[in-house]
């Protein structure tokens, strides 16, 4: 059990995986490897690991374009079947599992826009405590910065959040806040709302964002320090991966950020010293004018980070 869990509060704690199709496993295998990930090859597709970790955080298929098909979210075991009357008192179907599904286990059903969830329980992927590091502070007298010869690849270590972009925010807040038992974290109107995990974790699990339709925006992987995200942006423009957006740093969530856009128009980000919200924290979202609810400095937002990138409504 987690140290860090509500007894008062019903929800889901944390990502398991997502399952995406992709127009080429080869370019996909390339991307995701050149990011830091380990990629694996599984019967049908590639499976993504953060380094050394066995943890599957996504499974990868190749299809006629890019979709972002299903999202797995982890709940404490003994919270299952209290999350399925939950869901069921809302007015929620559930449904049988898809035949390809990996794990059909927990509890199946789509959101507003259509995407198929799974609830099921398992292991809490998000943090129980911060685990905040800055680079090294220089010392008088002595060099602070390491030789970049010695630097090392960079390795994110877990997901932390996935944004969705939707044709409605607040309908889909509500969803995750009301049937999940997601909290919210943050928005500005409703151009965009971040909400975290009831039980301790980052400022958010989710990120909604406004705009032409359902789909991913961004998958967001924690690296250590914001050093760790300068050296993946150079590692991702040296390897050809030179659309994205960022070295910066956001105001809602305060993590320091890199944007490298995928082949298929959606972005990877490297994230680093992101709020972390306790599971004892009684947080009060707030809305946000839009001038403060995106980022703190940075270079000038590109056209593509607001572009939509999905394939289309899901069936």
């Amino acid at each position: 059990m987690s140290i860090n869990r509500r007894t008062d509060r019903l929800g889901v704690h944390s990502i398991g995986e997502f399952s995406m199709t992709v127009p080429s496993l080869k370019e996909a295998q390339a991307f995701y490897s050149t990011f830091g990930l380990d990629v694996l090859g599984e019967p049908g597709g590639l499976a993504l690991r953060t380094h050394g970790h066995p943890h599957i955080w996504g499974r990868l298929r190749e299809g006629a374009m890019k979709k972002f098909e299903r999202l797995t979210l982890h709940c404490f075991e003994d919270d299952l079947p209290a999350l399925k009357r939950h869901i069921e008192s809302q007015g929620v179907a559930l449904l049988a599992p898809p035949d390809n599904a990996q794990d059909p286990s927990g509890l199946w059903l789509r959101s507003p826009d259509g995407m198929l969830l799974q609830v099921r329980a398992g292991a809490k992927t998000t943090l129980d405590a911060s685990a905040h590091q800055s680079p090294a502070l220089p010392v008088d007298g002595a060099p602070c910065a390491p030789y970049r010869r010695h630097a090392q690849p960079v390795r994110p270590t877990r997901l932390s959040h996935i944004a969705l972009t939707t044709g409605s925010v607040s309908q889909q807040a509500d969803f995750y806040i009301r049937v999940l038992g997601l909290r919210m974290s943050d928005h500005s109107g409703d151009g965009v709302a971040f909400l975290h995990a009831p039980h301790g974790g980052d400022h958010h699990l989710v990120a909604l964002a406004a705009s032409a339709g359902p789909g991913l925006h961004h998958l967001s992987w924690d690296v250590p320090t914001v050093d760790d995200i300068g050296l993946g942006a150079m590692t991702m423009s040296a390897a050809g991966y030179k659309e994205g957006w960022g070295v910066g740093r956001h105001v809602l969530g305060s993590n320091y950020f890199y944007y490298a856009q995928d082949p298929w128009g959606s972005f990877c980000e490297y994230s680093a010293t992101i709020d972390y919200i306790p599971a004892s924290a009684n947080w009060k979202g707030k809305d946000h004018p839009p001038e403060d609810s995106f980022y703190l400095w940075g270079p000038d937002v590109p056209p593509a980070l607001f572009a939509y990138s999905e394939a289309g409504a899901w069936a």
